[in-house]
């Protein structure tokens, strides 16, 4: 109440922000609170609308479509998602109380608010609000494909071709050495689908008890299957990438790559996993943490998603 935001040209500012603390107070007297503004999922039917219909965040109030959800649900699903997904709950609840110290009594715009969350926190958020406030883009994250890879100590056609071109040798180097071999190839053979296990090798020995300690090297993994995820984007968001890995013996085990993993291409990457068991089940954001508008490209092996008539 007392930082004097200018709700007439920027609503959001008041009611969405409001609206995001309402969510909080709301979960923290019931973790089980159904809530309706302030969850990511809660945001999707809006964001996956027509776009015809949808205004950016940054639109005056008095030329919003859809004042509720514009002013009041997708703002509260932004901040949440900074809080939750993006920049964690210690360093986003030290720059908004920031921002609320910083601009007290005074009136701030909304480049001001995205200044101090930034600057407090020191995370380059620029991406997030640009997407998020100032288009009507939505997130949709999906894997394009799985390759599975093999070990062999036979190099593959593509990478006889590439030696014998460039004329490149490993001079004083005879072996042994390993080359990957993807699934499917016509270097692939079946006697290759098996894990694959590291012989002795002198060098090798040598350099890993020279530079690690015995208990550094106790927790030396050593894959044994190696699976290539290409992820891709066909929503104009930006967003992190979270992975859940489901193995054979049922285990699971999640990652968390950050919005700069786009950096270098916008469409799609790729991420290539080195592991113990095999993987049996790939799902990307499995708690819907990011407002991702399809899931059905969410999942390997590809599933059938039920709609609400099924």
């Amino acid at each position: 109440m007392i930082v004097n935001s200018d709700e007439r040209q920027w609503t959001w500012m008041d009611e969405g922000l409001n609206t995001f603390m309402e969510y909080l107070a709301e979960i923290t007297f019931d973790p089980n609170f159904p809530a309706d503004r302030g969850p990511a999922k809660t945001i999707v039917p809006y964001m996956s609308g027509d776009q015809s219909k949808i205004d950016p965040i940054m639109t005056n109030s008095e030329s919003i479509k859809q004042f509720g959800n514009n002013a009041y649900g997708k703002p509260a699903v932004g901040l949440n998602i900074l809080r939750e997904t993006i920049m964690g709950h210690d360093l986003f609840d030290y720059a908004f109380k920031t921002y609320a110290n910083r601009w007290k009594f005074k009136h701030p715009t909304p480049e001001d608010f995205f200044r101090t969350m930034e600057d407090a926190s020191a995370v380059d958020l620029d991406w997030f609000f640009r997407g998020w406030f100032y288009t009507t883009d939505f997130n949709d994250i999906g894997i394009k494909e799985v390759k599975k890879y093999y070990v062999s100590n036979t190099p593959s056609k593509e990478v006889t071709d590439f030696l014998a071109k460039r004329k490149r040798r490993r001079s004083g180097v005879d072996g042994p050495m390993v080359y990957m071999i993807a699934e499917g190839s016509e270097d692939y053979k079946p006697e290759m689908n098996k894990p694959f296990e590291i012989k002795e090798i002198k060098s090798l020995d040598e350099y890993v008890q020279a530079t690690f300690t015995k208990e550094e090297q106790a927790k030396l993994n050593s894959p044994k299957y190696f699976f290539q995820v290409t992820f891709d984007k066909p929503g104009g968001l930006v967003m992190p990438i979270i992975v859940e890995i489901t193995f054979e013996d049922g285990t699971v085990e999640n990652y968390k790559f950050p919005a700069q993993i786009w950096r270098m291409n916008d469409n799609q990457v790729s991420r290539t996993f080195a592991t113990k068991k095999a993987i049996t089940k790939i799902v990307v954001d499995p708690k819907l943490e990011t407002a991702d508008i399809d899931v059905t490209n969410n999942t390997w092996p590809k599933q059938e998603v039920k709609s609400k008539f099924d």
